[in-house]
């Protein structure tokens, strides 16, 4: 159900690593994100930032979700998590669904061209300080803030096909 980094583990309760997404969480269902949670997070954790990226993409790693300054007490994500630019617990979604430019915000789920199942990597970052972003930030802009402050990343992946 997860994967780790030492005892770092992402896992998802809607499916295991490795499997498939259910249509619940893509564009074909109710594109609703999924549940998430979360243990072992590195002593000194601030913060968590979650990218995810569908690493398939015919045109590049295209962004399906991008959320920065998750609360270092928070331990998961329910399913269908509002698309607010800002969270009541202080989260800021970032822009996603693109490859270079990312216009969107909230969760964006799978939307693959018909064919072989794509990947969809969802890194869990904890963080040493909450990150001076707003909302709508860019991944690029993410990444370059998150840089120094990383303390590990958990992944999950989980796949999905179009017919």
């Amino acid at each position: 159900m997860s994967s780790s980094n030492g005892s770092f583990h992402l896992e998802s309760p809607a499916f295991a690593d490795g499997a498939m997404i259910p249509a619940i969480h893509s564009a074909d269902g109710l594109d609703l994100s999924p549940p998430l949670r979360w243990s072992g997070a590195p002593l000194h954790t601030q913060s968590f930032s979650l990218i995810v990226e569908d690493r398939d993409a015919p045109g590049g790693t295209w962004v399906h979700w991008v959320l920065c300054n998750i609360p270092g007490e928070v331990h998961g994500l329910p399913a269908g998590l509002d698309r607010s630019p800002e969270l009541a617990n202080g989260a800021r979604h970032g822009g996603c669904w693109g490859v270079d430019q990312c216009h969107r915000i909230g969760y964006q789920g799978p939307e693959p061209p018909p064919g072989q199942a794509h990947r969809y990597v969802f890194a869990l970052t904890a963080l040493d300080a909450a990150l001076d972003l707003a909302p709508a930030v860019t991944p690029g802009e993410l990444r370059e803030a998150m840089r120094g402050h990383e303390l590990a990343t958990a992944q999950l992946t989980g796949l999905y096909a179009r017919e």
